[in-house]
């Protein structure tokens, strides 16, 4: 209750201090010239040690960029980072770390040390929050990786389940954007769109009672998961710890398993390999 008082509190001295900043005036017959003064960006934090920054900027091009978006505006069905109430309130990763470390709704945990998170979040910090150019960052160009070495990874590590000339035919010119592709690959099914191949998340509920419930999975967290069965029947089963027995069957999990041992090296190679699939 403190936290979200203190959040209406700042934001309505922010939007105040915005809306009392001084601008030149306007052009007779105008709306201001470009070099009409902007007002300040926020919220106005002391600078992070640069090497801090920049070890978080690498730890989040790894675990959050593919969801959250490269300028942590959102992305791949992540939320706006820059906006966002507890991201606001967080000083050093105190209050981003527990959602980090245990997941919240659709974000799985990600197995990052509170150094680390701490890390992030200064990265995170580090950009201001305003509705003008001047406050994004224009990120360089992702592919930066070996185009060679990501064909040999790829073969070692991706080929048994996929092929260049099969499932994957063509993919370097399905998408304009080289960071979508990246985005696609490496969480396939993370955005609002169709899941590549169609294949739904499946869950397999047990009560107590021993019968077996199963059905595409709507919605799960920690009190609650919720399924449509073959009949098209919604269904919802409180949940309190192992109880039911809920069983998840995700045909992309073996994705979500190979998160955990990418390396960013891995990630850039692999994606200016497969932008040449053509």
């Amino acid at each position: 209750m403190q936290i979200q008082r203190f959040s209406l509190v700042f934001l309505a001295i922010t939007a105040m201090s915005i809306a009392n900043a001084q601008t030149p005036a306007a052009p007779a017959g105008g709306r201001g010239g470009r070099g009409a003064a902007r007002p300040a960006a926020y919220p106005d934090r002391p600078p992070a040690d640069p090497a801090v920054v920049e070890r978080g900027k690498a730890l989040y091009g790894v675990n959050c960029n593919f969801c959250h978006g490269s300028d942590a505006r959102g992305g791949e069905g992540g939320p706006n980072l820059l906006r966002s109430e507890l991201v606001l309130n967080d000083q050093k990763g105190e209050l981003i770390a527990p959602v980090v470390q245990n997941g919240r709704g659709e974000m799985p945990k990600i197995n990052v040390s509170a150094e680390q998170i701490s890390d992030i979040a200064a990265y995170i910090h580090s950009f201001k929050v305003g509705g003008y150019d001047i406050s994004r960052m224009t990120p360089p160009s992702i592919l930066v990786g070996d185009a060679k070495a990501g064909e040999a990874y790829f073969k070692a590590t991706c080929s048994s389940c996929h092929s260049v000339t099969g499932d994957l035919k063509g993919v370097g010119a399905k998408f304009s954007d080289p960071k979508l592709l990246q985005n696609h690959w490496l969480m396939p099914g993370g955005g609002r769109g169709p899941r590549p191949g169609g294949a739904p998340v499946t869950v397999t509920v047990t009560p107590a009672s021993g019968q077996k419930v199963e059905g595409r999975l709507v919605r799960i967290d920690d009190f609650i998961v919720t399924l449509t069965d073959a009949g098209g029947i919604t269904r919802s089963f409180r949940r309190d710890g192992d109880t039911p027995k809920t069983e998840i069957h995700d045909p992309l999990q073996p994705h979500r398993e190979l998160l955990k041992k990418y390396s960013d090296k891995d990630i850039h190679n692999l994606t200016s390999y497969l932008v040449t699939v053509k």
